[in-house]
């Protein structure tokens, strides 16, 4: 799976919000978020190179494209996080979590949460 930009990535955010959707779904949401519309080409050009990267696929209605998800954001998310798992930390969930802990990102409490959830998974 190839890696997105971060524009690719906010438009693949609202499109796994979204479902099927058009350009003009996608420019209303970044409306509602942002305050101003983006320029239709804008999207439809990020769009396209998504759908060329495997990302999306899309129905033609004479002009109108509807896109849909290609990839899950659960399937993109374990893969960028294996890949910042692996770039920054040696291969090593240990390595991560231990940063986090010690950035205090992660508490001790939140660590035991996790830990016992684990036990529980392992256990069903």
């Amino acid at each position: 799976m190839k890696k997105l930009t971060r524009a690719e990535e906010e438009i693949m955010h609202i499109v796994w919000e979204l479902g099927s959707c058009t350009v003009g779904d996608i420019r209303s949401r970044i409306e509602e978020k942002e305050g101003k519309k983006p320029p239709h080409s804008t999207i439809s050009t990020v769009l396209r190179i998504l759908s060329d990267k495997g990302f999306l696929t899309y129905e033609a209605f004479g002009r109108t494209h509807v896109y849909q998800p290609a990839v899950t954001k659960e399937e993109y998310s374990a893969q960028s996080l294996d890949q910042l798992v692996s770039d920054y930390f040696g291969g090593s969930a240990d390595r991560l979590v231990s940063f986090l802990v010690k950035r205090e990102d992660l508490s001790l409490d939140e660590l035991n949460d996790l830990l016992q959830q684990l036990d529980k998974d392992d256990d069903e």
